[in-house]
């Protein structure tokens, strides 16, 4: 969607890095994206904003920002810590903005699923001044309990005798903390976010999920939707242990290792060797039998590395292959600096919880039980895909 013709909007997303419930909270990751990502990529999908910051005092989080294609402003010290508020953090961006914005859109991280048409919406109610302020909210139709002085039971919002029906209730809105939009001028005036004509924004209960804890992750991953994307790559790396074999070894009296792998896997790399995938196995171990492997499978090994993700981008800026188009296959919290240079971090069924947090596409096989030609696969029916679309000139 064009953005001409928008109000001017900017979209300025805390992200500071001294989170204490979750360390570096805005890097985790949930369905291989960090939600710092998903906060950026959010709002820059959305038509009617015209910029996106990052106000942040750690290195870590502005490369991110950066990459991601947010534009950043460091924080200072006296606005980064536990008691600083996040309007502070709002007036600061905007007293160094180059230009003030009819509009500011506060985005919060700890928001994984933020819909960019629901900020265009929002941003709609404040620019034809139908509100001042517009925030996100979800609907909540539940009978609601206070305690008194005694710690007594006490109805709030309804009557304790009178039990209506729930589509005969009227809801409350619970605030998700994933957006505010509100107009700069009056922001600015009133040093705080509600002010004015205030509008709630109705979002989907799915979109209400606020991460404070592992568990909220935990959570959050569940509720990523499988991918309906194409996996078109160029490149595919895999792990060995725990990919191409179950994630076990038989040792003999000698202490001589023997793995089992699977005849489906083999012709799942043949297939895409031939498609002219580019194909590297990346391992940790230092075995003769990965190599071994390899060799069956003609294909590029590195075993014995103990930082993949160091050995990965030399090996994507040797090769001159964008990351972004690259499928990364792993199982182990070893396999996670890896999985995060690519655009496609995918696990195997029966990798660990923290991997599958990290992936953007979690098989159904497990390793060497044809994951890797499951995935062959994929990346071979989007090749197809893309090759029998019909091509229009105008």
């Amino acid at each position: 969607m064009s953005k001409t013709n928008q109000p001017n909007a900017m979209a300025i997303i805390p992200a500071r890095g001294g989170s204490k419930g979750i360390r570096l909270k805005n890097l985790r990751e949930i369905g291989g994206k960090s939600l710092l990502g998903r906060a950026i990529e959010s709002a820059r999908s959305a038509a009617a904003v015209s910029d996106v910051v990052v106000s942040t005092d750690h290195e870590q989080i502005k490369a991110a920002a950066l990459r991601y294609g947010a534009r950043v402003i460091d924080r200072p010290a006296d606005i980064a810590g536990d008691t600083a508020s996040s309007e502070s953090v709002l007036l600061h961006a905007l007293a160094n903005a180059e230009s003030q914005p009819e509009i500011t859109v506060f985005i919060q991280c700890t928001s994984p699923f933020i819909d960019p048409e629901d900020l265009d919406a929002a941003i709609a109610a404040v620019s034809s001044k139908r509100a001042d302020v517009s925030f996100a909210a979800v609907a909540d139709h539940g009978f609601h309990w206070g305690l008194d002085p005694q710690g007594e039971a006490v109805a709030v919002g309804h009557d304790k005798l009178h039990r209506p029906r729930r589509q005969d209730r009227e809801p409350r809105f619970r605030e998700t903390g994933a957006f505010y939009v509100m107009d700069t001028r009056g922001f600015r005036e009133a040093g705080h976010r509600f002010f004015g004509k205030v509008r709630v924004h109705e979002v989907p209960a799915e979109h209400g999920i606020d991460i404070d804890t592992e568990a909220d992750l935990l959570l959050a991953g569940l509720a990523v939707p499988a991918t309906q994307e194409p996996i078109e790559v160029d490149a595919v790396i895999t792990d060995f242990d725990g990919v191409h074999t179950p994630d076990t070894a038989y040792v003999d009296e000698h202490g001589t290792e023997t793995v089992r792998v699977s005849r489906s896997d083999g012709m799942g790399v043949a297939r895409l060797r031939a498609a002219g995938v580019k194909f590297l196995i990346l391992s940790k171990e230092i075995n003769p039998v990965v190599a071994a492997r390899a060799a069956k499978l003609n294909v590029e090994v590195a075993h014995g590395i103990d930082n993949k993700a160091e050995y990965l981008a030399r090996w994507l800026a040797d090769e001159s292959i964008n990351p972004a188009r690259v499928a990364y296959v792993g199982n182990d919290i070893n396999d996670l600096g890896a999985m995060a240079l690519v655009g496609w971090p995918i696990t195997v069924a029966d990798a660990q919880e923290d991997v599958h947090r990290a992936a953007r596409y979690k098989l159904t096989r497990k390793g060497g039980h044809g994951a890797v030609r499951e995935l062959a696969e994929l990346v071979l029916a989007a090749r197809t895909a893309t090759k029998s679309s019909p091509s229009f000139t105008h």
